[in-house]
This record gives C-alpha cells, structure tokens and sequence, in this order.
C-alpha cells in the first residue's frame, strides 16, 4: 500500500496557521445571568428611591439619622481630610479617570474597550444619576461639610467609584491580578461611602443607591458590549488590534 505523501513544512505551517487563536483573558468576557443581576441591583437603587419620594419617613430612616449622628468628626481632624481628599476624587477627577483611560485605551487600538469605558463611566452618569436626582430630590443632611449641589439620591461619587472599577476589572486585569483589584476595588467603595457621609454630604441610604446604581448599569453595559468586547479579545490574542 502506497505511503501517503508527507507533509511539506510550509505548508504544515500554514496549517498550523489556521487554527483559531485561543480567546484573550482581556477584556473579561461578562457573566452568565450579568443582565438579571444588573436589572436586579438597578431596580433596587429604584425602590429606595421610590421610598424616599412617596414615604413621609421611609423605614431606613431611622438607621441613615442613627448613622449620620455616629460620625460626629470634626472639620478639621484628619480623617475629615481623608474624606475630602475621596470627595475631590469621586467630583471632578471622577470624570478625569475614566477619560484618562478611553484615551490610553484608543492609543493602544482598544477602541472598542474604549467605547465601553465611556459609556460605563461618563453616559451612564449622566443618564442615571442626574435623572434621579431631579426627581427623588432628596434633600442634603444638615450642615454639610463640603460644598454640595441639590439633591442626595443618589451618590454619584459612589456611582462613579463602583464604575471606575468594574471597568477596571473588565479592561485592564488579567484574571489573577483581577481577584486583588476586586478586593481593592471593594475597599475603595467602601472608603467612597464611609466618607460622603463622614462629610455629612449624603444619608447613608444614598451611597447604598449609588453602589447598587452603579454596578447595575454596568453590568447591564458589560452584557451589551460583549459582541464588541469578545472581537476585541479575540483580535488581541491573534496581535491583530490595528487589522
């Protein structure tokens, strides 16, 4: 029986060459149920904005005046300088952060992972957060410590600190450092908290509403970018970002 031809190495490269690259750890792809869970945390910053506007009291009333009245600080000692130091960067360098990275993201090709980072970070502010602040327009506890616009509900520093890290997490990591980031991340967040109400700038209830708000849209981004993020990926793996 005739031996088949063997194989030139040529062209037993390019068949090497049309295998499919294995997909990037970068961007992570989002998971299963990401659109239940972001509707699931969206709605429940809803329903406590929903209690605000129709309650004369709402039931976590109690435990936002019980917070408020714990972290009696005083202006000028240091954790009051921490705080303000987190409220400088949940405001203006809030927009400079995510801004910052669509740009590096861009330089580098990524301009899919880019589009998400804005959407993520700048529209879905604006989209959500100056919305229901117009209409849950909770007023501020009294006596704020640094200046503040109208309305409380809900934290858009925190908002913005829930996002900057996700986007963080889905663009920038790799899965073993991303385990770490998520544990700083959560630190940070709950720093972004601990310190808009250490200010006496938002109730307790509202940086709950900033969070869920925030990690909710998201989510819900994450889930609707994927189609653009796994090309991204996958253009990654094969170094053909700029194809």
């Amino acid at each position: 029986m005739p031996r088949p031809p063997a194989v030139p190495p040529a062209a037993h490269r390019a068949s090497r060459s049309l295998i499919p690259a294995p997909r990037h750890h970068l961007p992570a792809a989002p998971p299963r149920h990401a659109v239940a869970v972001g509707a699931a945390l969206l709605l429940g910053s809803l329903l406590i904005g929903l209690l605000v506007s129709v309650a004369e009291r709402p039931f976590f009333q109690g435990l936002d005046d019980g917070w408020a009245a714990s972290v009696n600080g005083s202006p000028g000692d240091a954790l009051t300088g921490y705080a303000t130091v987190l409220d400088r960067l949940g405001g203006p360098l809030g927009t400079v952060l995510p801004i910052g990275l669509v740009g590096c993201l861009c330089v580098y090709g990524r301009w899919r992972s880019g589009l998400f980072a804005l959407a993520a970070g700048i529209v879905a502010n604006v989209l959500v957060v100056l919305p229901l602040k117009q209409l849950v327009d909770r007023p501020r506890p009294p006596h704020p410590w640094v200046l503040v616009n109208d309305g409380s509900f809900p934290s858009g520093q925190v908002f913005t600190a829930v996002t900057l890290v996700m986007v963080a997490a889905v663009l920038v990591f790799p899965p073993r450092a991303r385990r770490w980031w998520w544990l700083f991340g959560a630190l940070y967040v709950v720093a972004m908290m601990g310190s808009r109400t250490w200010l006496h700038a938002q109730w307790l209830s509202d940086t709950v509403a900033g969070a869920l708000a925030g990690a909710g849209s998201c989510m819900l981004l994450w889930k609707a970018f994927e189609p653009l993020l796994r090309i991204e990926a996958e253009r990654m793996a094969a170094d053909s970002l700029w194809l």
